[in-house]
């Protein structure tokens, strides 16, 4: 980041991107198609997303102003709001993203779609979160509320507590971790790892969410869903997190355990595929 304009120098191995310099896209936000500087845009009090976190949401990658696997989120969309019953226009929360865009132009970011109960569409353009190139975890108690399952909510506050939990223990992220000893995910992204040579991730039947990462991951590399319990992350190789915004992130250490690659190999070929995959869409 350079200077009050945001500008990024961006390096892709391999990549055949036609540019070298992006500029993060501005904060910018769109409610029921009103567009304006994000902090301004409000919403009532009263909304149930807002009061009760009644709502689906979904975030994407911008890569120079489009956002990337668009109709894979939006039918993700379309899949949380029937399975919490709530109706929205989905033609016109596609248009006010598309408006939204347009007045943005080519830059690099996210782009957030909320639609809450209270009958608001809200889309908000971001600069990316900072990501460190490796992290550490630090395993977190956690019991999925299967109600949710397959619902990508606005109800994060779970997720948000673990993540806070991680960092008073001097970890970067959450590894969540269910009172039986099943490993599931992160809060905001995907887990992967390296047990006995081979890639694998936990199994959706953990009540994990279906990350669209996760998918590519798994399509690209061929790993396995492999159900990993908490006594056996000391026998981890290596391990990664995985989401629209860190793409591939290596793990480090785990509970203070520092894993033996970070990154490995197989976290290496998984963040090389991916981004091919994202240069070539």
């Amino acid at each position: 980041m350079v200077g009050a304009d945001r500008y990024v120098i961006v390096v892709f191995q391999g990549s055949a991107r036609p540019w070298s310099v992006l500029r993060d896209v501005d904060e910018l936000a769109s409610v029921n198609g009103t567009i304006g500087p994000a902090e301004e845009m409000t919403i009532p009090v009263t909304d149930d997303g807002l009061l009760r976190g009644d709502g689906v949401f979904e975030v994407a990658r911008l890569y120079g102003g489009r956002p990337y696997a668009w109709d894979e989120h939006l039918e993700r969309l379309q899949r949380s709001a029937a399975n919490v019953r709530l109706e929205f226009d989905l033609d016109a929360a596609k248009a006010e993203v598309d408006a939204l865009l347009a007045r943005a132009g080519a830059g690099d970011g996210t782009i957030r779609l909320v639609i809450t109960r209270g009958g608001r569409r809200i889309a908000i353009l971001a600069p990316l979160p900072a990501h460190r190139p490796t992290t550490t975890l630090a395993t977190v108690t956690y019991a999925p509320t299967r109600v949710l399952d397959a619902v990508k909510s606005l109800s994060y506050a779970a997720n948000m507590l673990a993540g806070r939990m991680a960092a008073e223990s001097g970890a970067g992220e959450a590894l969540l971790v269910t009172p039986h000893g099943r490993v599931l995910e992160a809060p905001t992204s995907a887990f992967f790892y390296v047990l006995d040579g081979r890639l694998h991730t936990p199994p959706l039947a953990d009540h994990i969410l279906d990350s669209i990462t996760r998918r590519h991951v798994l399509e690209l590399t061929g790993a396995t869903a492999r159900v990993l319990h908490r006594d056996q992350l000391a026998e981890l190789e290596e391990a990664f997190l995985a989401s629209t915004t860190r793409e591939v992130q290596p793990v480090a250490a785990i509970d203070g355990r520092a894993l033996p690659r970070a990154p490995g190999p197989h976290t290496v070929t998984a963040a090389e595929w991916l981004r091919q995959r994202i240069d070539a869409s």
